[in-house]
């Protein structure tokens, strides 16, 4: 199946496929091709430099298959790379993942609101731009939550083994005034409930996935390139890691997923991607 002029989604793995959902929700008639770069999962422990290299070659990637805009769902990459690649490709828009600091803000009441995301979330420069422009007069707490995101890679969404660590995660958040907390990485979603087990009805979790699909949705209307045609958007799904693996975890996450794309797989070869789905 051809996917050009489709909308490019890359993640790590398949946290983005949170925000792939509210695309195909909010424009079901665009096409979208996503790519999950499995071979390298998680990012938010490697360094800047490595994510900025990983970004750019699935950038390059995505371009070569003619897509019309490209979605950095995943925090880190958004976070390390996405004035970078903004820069480099200056022909493409793109609409990169922030931790949804503003909205939390606005909706405190108490002054205090929590972030959970990567270290190397809050190590880049776009994390910093938010506190400075929205923060001003709100407490901000930040908390790293390593091993959730290789949690739901697994599919272990409801292990126990899960919801120990999330406890261990959200522990020094639980004693403080909160009454938001963002989830800051596309991985997290998928936990939301449990999440919202451990820190209490008192604390509205906000995940800031149908807000980028409203973005990705402006810039296609003020760009004009808007698919106009008279059939539901295709999807294609490509992984650089396990096949099989990918496949069963799209059908456990997207309980709808059955029917609704491709699946293929692409390689890292001399710091460059290659392969896909046979419809290229």
């Amino acid at each position: 199946m051809a996917v050009r002029n489709a909308i490019g989604v890359f993640d790590s793995g398949v946290g983005g496929l949170t925000v792939w959902q509210e695309i195909a929700r909010q424009a079901p008639q665009e096409d979208i091709l996503y790519l999950a770069d499995q071979a390298h999962v998680p990012y938010g422990s490697r360094s800047l430099n490595e994510v900025q290299r990983f970004s750019e070659a699935i950038t390059q990637f995505l371009l070569d298959h003619g897509v019309k805009v490209i979605v950095v769902a995943c925090n880190t990459a958004s976070a390390a790379a996405l004035r970078q690649l903004r820069r480099q490709f200056s022909h493409v828009p793109f609409v990169g993942m922030e931790p949804a600091v503003k909205p939390a803000v606005e909706r405190s009441n108490t002054g205090v609101v929590a972030v959970i995301a990567t270290e190397a979330t809050f190590q880049g420069e776009l994390f910093a731009s938010l506190l400075e422009r929205y923060a001003n007069g709100v407490e901000v707490l930040t908390q790293v939550c390593p091993g959730l995101v290789g949690a739901v890679e697994a599919g272990a969404l409801e292990a126990p083994e899960t919801k120990a660590l999330l406890r261990r995660c959200l522990a020094p958040l639980i004693g403080s005034k909160m009454d938001q907390l963002v989830l800051g990485c596309t991985h997290y979603p998928f936990l939301r409930s449990a999440i919202e087990d451990v820190v209490g009805g008192r604390v509205s979790v906000v995940d800031p996935a149908s807000a980028v699909a409203r973005q990705v949705c402006r810039v296609l209307r003020q760009r004009g390139i808007k698919a106009n045609r008279g059939r539901p958007g295709r999807h294609v799904f490509l992984t650089s890691g396990d096949l099989d693996a990918f496949s069963t975890m799209l059908s456990r996450l997207i309980p709808s997923f059955e029917g609704r794309g491709e699946v293929g797989e692409v390689r890292w070869r001399g710091g460059r991607l290659e392969g896909g789905s046979s419809g290229f």
